[in-house]
């Protein structure tokens, strides 16, 4: 995918991020989307997809759960989203776990040193 730093793309990006950080908060049902912290969204040059970035603590595989519920809620957000925003077409919802901050906190590396 090939990402897009024109303004358009990253308030349309900042305003998904908020709309589907309250859309979890507020109205999901489904417990494993519980403590999920979206850290950024990057949308693509034509605004039809938007990879967002999510971060949870724990192993390896409460990630995977997280990351099947988040694929199963994808539906009801990309609804929400637009009836929320009111946009023309809503961008399809890629979720990516973010290891940034892990990397960071606790120094690990996934270049071969």
């Amino acid at each position: 995918m090939k990402a897009s730093s024109s303004r358009r793309a990253v308030r349309m990006g900042d305003q998904i991020m908020r709309e589907v950080g309250t859309l979890l908060v507020e109205e999901a049902q489904d417990p494993r989307l519980q403590l999920v912290t979206l850290s950024g969204v990057r949308m693509n040059a034509n605004l039809r997809i938007a990879e967002i970035f999510y971060t949870v603590s724990g192993d390896a595989e409460h990630r995977a759960e997280v990351q099947a519920g988040l694929e199963k809620a994808t539906g009801f957000l990309r609804s929400r989203l637009g009836r929320n925003l009111k946009l023309q077409y809503v961008p399809e919802l890629r979720f990516v776990f973010d290891d940034f901050l892990e990397d960071v906190v606790y120094g690990k590396s996934h270049s071969a040193d």
